[in-house]
């Protein structure tokens, strides 16, 4: 309950005035002996106009973004427009050195009716394999899909995808789907990663799932022979491999939104997306890393630098605000 400046006086002079002890006389009103306490404290230093109610809201909200900055981050935004709030919050904090939060950036687009829905439907990724990997180039995850080129037919993209950094190790494009074509695509892993020169205590493991050409000999042969591991998952239980399977999704989310008359141009395409895949897509289960730099060890000196941007952004806030009520 609220009282008056008014009243909350006169509790104040019955107190005063009582010749019972304050904490039985207060119990006797129903007023706490802290709330008591605290009108006496704003009466003893204010007089009657302490006493008043204030807003619990206050007049300006130190925290806010400039105008300024808003302005500069919608005109950044209209410049990335197949970004997320979520990508656009991050990129631009790497970018401009300032920071802004995932939900400011929606907040802000959204004021400004820049918030459209998906261009297309997003399937809930898949669960994790249970074996949770803790460093690059200790399990690979390995799997074919399906790509059509008007007037060639079906291509098939096997792809090794590291499970710990989600970054696409190697990858090519096949016309069958071979024991040989996954063995050609290890063979590019194994050199792009340097696994093949240098002397590891073990060797990735490779997690597919028991297509014809996982399960063949060929395959068994040939891991045994690099000291290779072969993880298969369970039959009918695709999530096993649910990295891979994201992948593929994001993959054809983008890469499908053109027809292809020639494999070269399917390539080139893949290759492109994958560049940008690694290196430039910021991914939200890696904390808002690239899989490039997970994979290759520079996420803890990345989230340190974002740290100590928005420590910063803070408190130079923190001073305008000051500056201005000044």
């Amino acid at each position: 309950m609220r009282y008056p400046a008014s009243e909350k006086l006169e509790i104040i002079r019955t107190v005063e005035a009582s010749h019972l002890p304050v904490r039985q006389t207060l119990a006797i009103i129903g007023i706490p002996s802290s709330t008591y306490y605290d009108w006496y404290a704003s009466w003893a230093e204010g007089g009657i106009d302490a006493l008043a109610d204030r807003s619990p809201r206050p007049r300006s909200v130190w925290n806010r973004i400039p105008d300024d900055v808003r302005e500069a981050f919608v005109a950044f935004a209209l410049d990335h427009e197949d970004l997320t709030p979520r990508e656009l919050a991050v990129k631009y904090t790497d970018e401009k050195r300032y920071f802004v939060s995932e939900s400011s950036a929606y907040r802000i687009l959204k004021a400004e009716d820049l918030i459209t829905a998906p261009a297309h439907v997003v399937i809930k990724a898949a669960d994790e394999f249970r074996e949770k990997t803790r460093r690059p180039n200790e399990l690979w995850q390995t799997d074919f899909t399906y790509l059509k080129v008007i007037g060639w037919g079906w291509f098939y993209l096997s792809t090794i995808l590291d499970d710990y950094s989600r970054y696409i190790i190697a990858w090519k494009l096949c016309t069958t789907m071979k024991a040989s074509d996954v063995t050609d695509t290890l063979e590019l892993a194994l050199e792009a990663s340097g696994c093949n020169v240098a002397k590891v205590v073990q060797k990735p493991r490779l997690l597919s799932d028991n297509g014809s050409s996982y399960v063949a000999a060929d395959l068994a042969d040939y891991l045994g022979d690099k000291g290779m591991d072969h993880v298969r998952g369970a039959p009918h239980h695709p999530q096993t491999q649910g990295k891979i399977e994201r992948w593929h999704q994001t993959m054809k989310n983008r890469v499908l939104l053109e027809n292809y008359y020639l494999p070269g141009d399917l390539e080139r395409q893949i290759g492109t997306f994958v560049d940008h895949y690694n290196n430039h897509r910021y991914h939200e289960s890696l904390d808002n890393l690239t899989p490039a730099d997970v994979y290759h060890g520079r996420g803890a000196k990345i989230l340190k630098m974002r740290e100590d941007i928005k420590k910063q952004t803070i408190r130079n806030r923190r001073l305008q605000h000051q500056a201005a009520a000044a």
